[in-house]
């Protein structure tokens, strides 16, 4: 197809926006002269479009001028035209030749980003700035030459480039940005100009075959030793390359560094051990993510804190060792890190991100969090070997904190924890006691479910709200419900088939019928002088609990050698009998569990001969 110079006297100066947007069935164009610019998405989605001639009067490509079109196999970019449009040859799987002709100022972020059988480029020296993502995943790609001129080079501009196995940076250039070369797998050698004022994070990340990065003397920003590059001072680590030292290799770093900068080891699969100096204040995030071979770690106590993602994947990570002074664990710090069976360390972090050890399923034991006020969502998620304390410091439980932890077996949440966050306990499926203490106010949706081991839970006067299935699933035999709860969530309690004996010891909360659903044994036992009961109450029977002690009649007093008296009440209500000896400092002890059958049951017990007196109570079971 060839398009018109004029139509009607009136001359064709552009492409419009769209104008043969997805035209599969358009195989050639001839543009004529009088264009000067190609508006955006003018050729968006043509597949069928294999050869475009574009002329010297077009000054500008617009943005996804020819996104999409999968057959364009080679395309010639005059001089003319000054800027590539963002994503103006995105995903153009089938260019093997662009040639940008010099006068181009800028590549526009995305600009070939997909043509994945782009083979060479040379980029002119008229080209001040390559965009971001410009020749993303251009895995043909093996030879970029970028002529003196450029002096920008934009985030991830050749990132998985994977078959990029040189590329000279020219002396004009001062930016390289983040993620640049990452994922260039065939780069063995990267020479760093003195014109370079700045490198972005993670810029020479995950290159694999990378021995060495160097750095012109006379760079007052940058330096390297020994093929790593740093600041010009050496006081922060920026990036060790992947491919330095071959296989299976130590690195110690220098003393005096007192930065590891973010991303500095990224996927460095073969690094075994690295010790860090004392000096070392700042590990940043993700600074050894997946360092696979690393075994140990030992973090020196001038450290304030580790980086989010810092270790995460590291799979031979057995352990870790944190010095005295680091006080926050950053999220996800060690995520992933499935061989890591010990965490030690003197106590002093006093805060620990979500995710921190996360999926570590051989952890065993973690002592460095003596002082956290919370533990954040999906902490401890998985790490099913995992026994702890949980800190008396805590005031917080996040949602999946400790989620399939299986080999938790009693927890005591401690008495300043406000909130208990869904899933908080899910899975835990070796738990077998809980007591929640009374300054929670709310049990999270989910917070013990499926915890199928869990037989008993005490919940404290202070809890206002039990979420939806928060004990669902679980072993519960009997529980009560302090006066405090208003709020009980659908399901709560559900699929228990154990559950016998539901206490609340308050007025009747907000519960609708699913909260015992399938609990077919469970009966509600409710207190004299408290309001809004019914029968059936959430779906199951509910009865009085009235239970007293007779101190007359006939059974009342010592016969022979036994004290007696006759507990009445509502018939078959459970029963527990409890004594002690001081009521200003009382140990109850249980000394019997009963059931009113018919409404009554004569309690007896052996003379105390060696007590001056005895106090007795009755409870729920």
């Amino acid at each position: 197809m060839s398009v018109p110079t004029n139509i009607d006297g009136l001359t064709i100066s552009g492409v419009g926006a769209n104008a043969f947007y997805e035209c599969i069935g358009l195989a050639d164009v001839t543009i004529p002269a009088s264009v000067t610019s190609i508006g955006a998405y003018a050729f968006y989605g043509c597949t069928g479009l294999t050869n475009i001639a574009i002329p010297s009067s077009v000054s500008s490509i617009g943005e996804g001028g020819f996104d999409g079109c999968v057959g364009l196999a080679s395309v010639t970019i005059p001089g003319s035209v000054t800027n590539i449009g963002l994503l103006a040859f995105e995903d153009c799987s089938s260019l093997t030749n662009a040639t940008v002709g010099n006068g181009v100022t800028s590549i526009g972020a995305s600009a070939f980003e997909g043509c994945s059988v782009l083979a060479n480029v040379a980029i002119p020296g008229s080209v001040i700035s390559i965009g971001p993502y410009s020749f993303y995943q251009c895995i043909s790609l093996t030879n970029a030459t970028i002529a003196t001129g450029v002096i920008n080079i934009g985030d991830a501009a050749f990132a998985d480039c994977f078959g990029l196995a040189s590329v000279a940076i020219p002396g004009s250039v001062t930016a390289i940005g983040e993620d640049t070369f990452e994922g260039c797998n065939g780069l063995t050698n990267v020479a760093i100009p003195a014109s370079v004022t700045s490198i972005g994070e993670a810029a020479f990340g995950q290159c694999y075959s990378l021995e060495a990065i160097t750095v012109d003397a006379q760079n007052s920003f940058y330096s390297s030793t020994n093929g790593v590059l740093f600041d010009k001072s050496k006081t922060t680590l920026i990036q060790y390359p992947g491919g330095l030292g071959g296989m299976f290799t130590g690195y110690t770093i220098p003393s005096g560094v007192t930065n590891i900068g973010a991303y500095a080891f990224w996927n460095c699969a073969s690094m075994t051990d690295v010790t860090i100096p004392a000096s070392v204040s700042i590990i940043g995030e993700d600074a050894f993510v997946s360092c696979n071979s690393l075994s140990n770690v030992a973090i020196p106590g001038v450290l304030a804190s580790i980086g989010d993602y810092a270790f995460q994947s590291c799979q031979n990570l057995t352990s870790v060792t944190i010095g005295n002074g680091v006080t926050g664990i950053g999220a996800g710090a060690f995520d992933s890190c499935g061989s890591l069976t010990s965490v030690m360390g003197p106590g002093s972090a006093t805060s620990v991100g979500a995710y921190a050890f996360n999926q570590c399923g051989s952890l065993t034991n973690v002592t460095i969090l003596g002082s956290v006020t919370g533990i954040g969502a999906y902490t401890f998620y998985e790490c099913n070997r995992l026994t702890f304390t949980i800190p008396s410091s805590v005031t917080t439980i996040g949602e999946d904190a400790f989620d399939g932890c299986w080999s938790l077996r009693g927890v005591a949440i401690p008495s300043g924890v406000t909130f208990i966050g869904q899933n908080a306990f899910n899975y835990c499926t070796g738990l077998t006691n809980v007591t929640i203490p009374g300054s929670v106010t709310k049990i999270g949706d989910g917070a013990f479910a499926d915890c199928h081991g869990l037989t008993n839970v005490t919940i404290g006067y202070g809890v206002t709200t039990i979420g939806g299935g928060a004990f669902s699933q679980t072993g519960l035999l009997d529980v009560t419900i302090p006066g405090s709860v208003t709020s009980i969530g659908d399901y709560a309690f559900d699929g228990i088939a154990e559950l016998t004996n539901v206490f609340f010891t308050g007025n009747a909360p907000t519960a609708d019928s699913t909260v015992f659903a399938y609990d077919n044994n469970a009966t509600i036992y409710y207190l004299s002088g408290t309001t809004g009961w019914s029968s059936p109450f959430a779906g199951r029977p509910a009865v009085l609990w009235n239970p007293l002690i007779q101190t007359g009649g006939t059974n009342f007093g010592v016969s022979g050698n036994f004290f007696r008296f006759n507990i009445t009440g509502s018939s078959n209500v459970p029963v527990v009998v409890e004594a002690c000896t001081d009521l200003s400092s009382p140990v109850w002890t249980s000394l019997d569990t009963i059931t009113l059958s018919n409404g009554s049951f004569c309690f007896s017990e052996a003379l105390q001969t060696n007590i001056s007196s005895r106090y007795y109570r009755l409870g729920p079971r």
